[in-house]
């Protein structure tokens, strides 16, 4: 028996790196899930690649939006009868600027997406969860959100915020046994560090991503699958006494 043999799962960010390692270690684990992303045809790709049949949905939707938020929970429950894990993983990087000269409306877009996109999910996810006896919320935030960068000020602000968001909720979930922990990536081997790279100014991308993974001791980038099975510890039953935690999935960046 899987470590999730039953388990339903909503993957936010489903079709991007992390999420795709994730709903793949899910469904080895015995779960269903429901891929949710805003882009249509990279979720029928993404559920075509991962090949689970009818262990796996997708659902388009705005994280940022109420309504769209309610609904892909709603879905998640016709779909597979119940809501036991909630991985909050939708997240946008913004662009490297200096704070002065970084626009407001890709902070907004930063903060609406990383932050009021997880306190939605959690906003509906965890009334669904109370009413079947509980479940786990694991949401994706970085080692942003435990140190500073001044070129990437919303994100690091977005990926602090989410943490005290964590500890917030999963104060209030022991009521209805649920628990919720944050997973902390160093650099990750996924669209959004190409993004990051190309952001440097560095001419050679190939150049941009060695001088990164310099910075972390194991002296490379994670893959997408090493963090993915972080959170299918967090989302198991082997973590029933684990929440409000911070765990870093970081090479040793938080150590140095």
């Amino acid at each position: 028996m899987g470590r999730l043999e039953g388990k339903s799962a909503i993957i936010t960010g489903g079709a991007g790196g992390i999420g795709r390692a994730a709903a793949r270690r899910f469904l080895e684990e015995g779960a269903s899930v429901l891929l949710v992303d805003l882009r249509p045809e990279e979720l029928e790709a993404a559920a075509a690649d991962l090949d689970g049949g009818d262990a796996v949905q997708i659902c388009a939707a705005d994280v940022t939006s109420a309504q769209d938020s309610e609904h892909y929970v709603a879905q998640a429950r016709e779909a597979f009868g119940g809501l036991d894990i909630l991985l909050a993983n939708a997240g946008v990087e913004g662009q490297l600027a200096r704070i002065e000269d970084y626009p407001e409306d890709v902070y907004d877009q930063v903060m609406a997406v990383n932050v009021k996109g997880v306190w939605l999910g959690l906003k509906y996810a965890m009334p669904a969860m109370a009413a079947t006896g509980g479940g786990s919320i694991v949401i994706t935030s970085s080692t942003a959100g435990i140190k500073g960068s001044p070129g990437m000020m919303p994100y690091v602000t977005s990926k602090h915020a989410v943490i005290g968001l964590m500890r917030s909720a999963a104060v209030y979930g022991t009521a209805n046994n649920i628990r919720v922990n944050t997973v902390n990536p160093a650099p990750v081997e996924t669209r959004m560090m190409r993004s990051i790279e190309s952001g440097t100014g560095m001419n050679d991308q190939h150049a941009a991503h060695e001088r990164i993974a310099s910075t972390v001791p194991m002296g490379r980038y994670a893959e997408p699958v090493e963090i993915a099975n972080v959170m299918v510890f967090l989302a198991s039953d082997e973590a029933s006494y684990v929440t409000g935690g911070v765990y870093m999935a970081d090479g040793g960046v938080s150590a140095s």
